[in-house]
């Protein structure tokens, strides 16, 4: 299609004002963006500006969870420059579909998974930052659409990957809004509480790009939050019970078995993205050794205070 000149065509479909015509065309778009070789086509035929007004445009569902979709694959499947993304207008618009009452939940959701690669972009992960994105994904955190969660959680550890160059950003969100990212932290490490082994585990890397991050106001957040790290030390001493009640009723489930958290999670943690046979036990036990590296960098960096 891409190489027989079909790109031409879509443009005029997708400016139509007949939502069949717009629906079949901005399909198509997804489908014809999965395939890395067709990137490059689609972005210098002009289609991005429109598909980026179409996110907004559109108050039809479909429209909208298509193009977002086609905007991520292109992003993923882009090794060059990112920066046209953002400067069509993208962050703006998405913003605008999120914080719209009128956005549909499943929309809400593509945006969101869309944020979770857009993130992994040095150069786009700015414009999420300064975007006022953080302040709308701490509350989706507690969705309980699991996917929406998920999603939301490992969009806000990415960002706190990025903590070296914005902690400022990460401090001004730390109780706001909802209790802001101290609560969302808090609520998935209390060890009280039932909690999916990735979300907690997601909470945990979390913490620890937080810590790693040099800002001196971050780590003190951290470390001085009543419950977080003395939750984290709970979690990574149950590692040497046997039979753990705690671990059956609290950790134990496979409804996000199989989802990514981020390359530096998996480069860190020695995951294989394509392996399928990750189980429970593989899950709760890299769970528990996450919590046990917090704790020894919040050793590691009480021992650095004392020296100086």
């Amino acid at each position: 299609i891409v190489a027989h000149g079909g790109l031409d065509s879509l443009l005029p479909l997708l400016q139509s004002e007949y939502d069949p015509l717009i629906i079949s065309a901005a399909a198509c778009l997804r489908n014809l963006s999965i395939h890395p070789d067709n990137e490059q086509p689609i972005l210098h035929s002009g289609i991005l500006p429109c598909l980026v007004d179409l996110l907004t445009q559109s108050g039809n569902e479909e429209v909208q969870c298509h193009v977002i979709s086609a905007l991520r694959n292109l992003v993923a499947n882009n090794d060059a420059d990112k920066t046209p993304f953002a400067e069509a207008g993208l962050f703006d618009h998405m913003k605008a579909v999120l914080l719209s009452p009128d956005a549909s939940d499943n929309v809400v959701a593509e945006m969101v998974a869309a944020l979770n690669v857009f993130v992994l972009d040095d150069s786009l992960a700015p414009y999420i930052l300064d975007g006022g994105f953080l302040e709308l994904l701490i509350p989706l955190t507690r969705s309980p659409q699991v996917e929406l969660q998920y999603n939301a959680c490992v969009t806000i550890s990415g960002l706190a990957g990025k903590a070296g160059e914005a902690a400022d950003r990460l401090v001004q969100v730390w109780d706001r809004p909802d209790g802001g990212l101290q609560s969302y932290l808090a609520s998935f490490l209390a060890v009280d509480e039932g909690m999916d082994p990735v979300l907690r585990s997601i909470a945990l890397w979390t913490v620890t790009q937080l810590l790693e991050s040099n800002s001196p106001d971050l780590v003190n957040l951290v470390t001085s939050h009543p419950s977080i790290i003395k939750n984290i030390d709970k979690i990574a001493s149950i590692g040497s019970l046997s039979d753990s009640e705690l671990r059956n009723s609290a950790y134990t489930t496979d409804s996000l078995v199989g989802q990514r958290m981020s390359r530096a999670f998996d480069d860190a943690y020695g995951v294989d993205p394509e392996n399928p046979d990750e189980n429970d036990d593989d899950i709760y036990n890299r769970m528990i050794n996450l919590a046990q590296d917090v704790i020894s960098l919040v050793h590691n960096q009480d021992q650095d205070v004392w020296r100086h």
